[in-house]
């Protein structure tokens, strides 16, 4: 895109991680049930196979990786990661995704307000270290 544009792009991608499924779905997170995508099905499929998992081993991680790319062929990267654990049911409406069955701090990312969860979620932190990074790269 920034070849064809002339100009920067920025493009990032998340995945849930679950310790005691060895990372699952982690890259396969948004067609973990199929490739239609469909989050429901996704929550549905995690939950089945965490059903016998003790609460304390059921933790995870979301993890986004952003890349800023120029069009000389420079690139910036950042990762963000939060850590928390799978809840045995949904909890709460907002969000997207695996948000309502992810809990940090006792809440699910779906019982989090959008400025809340933009303040402690794997996005927002990769967002701030790219700006970060952006910064330095200014700097210099």
């Amino acid at each position: 895109i920034c070849k064809a544009s002339g100009k920067p792009a920025i493009g990032d991608d998340s995945g849930l991680c679950v310790d005691a499924l060895g990372g699952e779905p982690g890259v396969y997170s948004a067609r973990y049930a199929g490739e239609q995508k469909d989050n429901e099905a996704n929550i549905q499929k995690l939950l089945k196979k965490l059903e016998n998992v003790p609460e304390e081993e059921r933790t995870a991680r979301f993890e986004c990786a952003i890349v800023c790319a120029f069009p000389d062929g420079r690139a910036i990267r950042a990762i963000g990661q939060c850590y928390g654990s799978i809840l045995f049911e949904k909890r709460g409406n907002g969000g997207f995704g695996y948000d309502p069955i992810f809990s940090v701090d006792g809440k699910s990312f779906g019982e989090y307000s959008d400025d809340e969860k933009d303040r402690i979620s794997h996005r927002g932190k990769a967002l701030r270290r790219l700006l970060e990074l952006l910064k330095e790269e200014n700097d210099r």
